[in-house]
């Protein structure tokens, strides 16, 4: 199963549903995944909730005024069976530049723009608009 699909998915059902918070199971890469989407402003919040030995991410969903999810789309680029990598100059935009491509590069996970001002490429995650 690919836990970042998993996590992209319980974002977009959340969303369909109107809910403010998204509960999933914990792993570094979604929680700095979780972290780059806060930090661009497509989420509120990211937070932690220990349960016993378990750990679970918690992600606060952000909405506009009039009460329409900030994300109107979200999709997976490269997926476990075909993985997809970009160089720096050739990084996809996502909707001619309104949105966001999300880049795992060697230097940990960036935005399009970032990775293009850095000179760094790498495997094109997630694109979110």
């Amino acid at each position: 199963m690919d836990t970042i699909s998993d996590m992209l998915t319980r974002i977009r059902n959340a969303h369909a549903v109107k809910k403010t918070e998204v509960v999933l199971p914990y792993s570094k890469f979604k929680h700095s995944l979780a972290k780059v989407l806060a930090a661009e402003g497509w989420i509120k919040s990211v937070g932690t909730k220990d349960e016993g030995k378990f750990k679970n991410l918690v992600l606060e969903l952000k909405y506009t005024g009039n009460g329409t999810p900030v994300i109107s789309g979200i999709s997976r680029v490269s997926k476990p069976g075909q993985r997809i990598y970009s160089k720096n100059t050739e990084i996809p935009r996502a909707l001619g530049g309104v949105g966001t491509t999300i880049i795992s590069t060697s230097k940990g996970l960036m935005t399009d723009k970032i990775a293009r001002k850095t000179g760094v490429g790498g495997e094109v995650i997630c694109q979110i608009w």
